[in-house]
């Protein structure tokens, strides 16, 4: 029961900053003017992406849409299932990012399921403007990468590994 707290604590805080920070940029910012946060290292353009990262695939907004309701269909039908802090932090940004973009896609102009997501972050050397949800999304990945290399289970066990068997007498 605690992991699935974690979960929806973490995916409710990272909907919420993804929230926010668009309604502010959406009140505060015009269009494609970059405005200089840490000089050009970090800078707030707002952009509207039709598409998925790197704005690809922009006239198949509705593909991406079905996509993002089925994943986070699938974390909240799946989070009964985790026992570990780890697995619920991750899923908790990942339900959180997806959920954030997803309600883009779907509430944003043009229309429902074909809305455009609102990116906003700008990073020197990154080819990309990104988001909050976006943000998170790609943590979530990162954590599963260590979660996975360190062998630790949907249950928090870790996997042990194969305990070799001492060798016979004239081996």
């Amino acid at each position: 029961m605690r992991a699935l707290i974690v979960l929806a604590v973490v995916a409710s805080a990272v909907y919420a900053c993804d929230q926010i920070t668009k309604i502010l940029v959406v009140e505060n910012l015009p269009p494609g003017e970059p405005v200089q946060v840490l000089g050009t290292v970090l800078q707030f353009v707002f952009v509207k992406n039709p598409g998925a990262a790197f704005s690809i695939a922009s006239g198949s907004t509705w593909i991406f849409s079905i996509a993002a309701s089925v994943v986070t269909v699938f974390i909240i039908f799946f989070a009964r299932r985790i026992r570990s802090l780890g697995w619920a932090i991750l899923f908790g940004m990942l339900l959180g990012g997806t959920a954030g973009n997803l309600t883009d896609r779907l509430l944003r102009e043009p229309s429902f399921g074909l809305g455009h997501v609102v990116d906003f972050i700008q990073v020197a050397g990154f080819p990309a403007v990104f988001n909050i949800a976006d943000s998170f999304i790609v943590a979530s990945m990162g954590l599963f990468i260590i979660l996975t290399i360190r062998g630790v289970g949907l249950d928090g066990a870790r996997a042990s590994k194969p305990v070799d068997p001492a060798p016979t007498v004239g081996e």
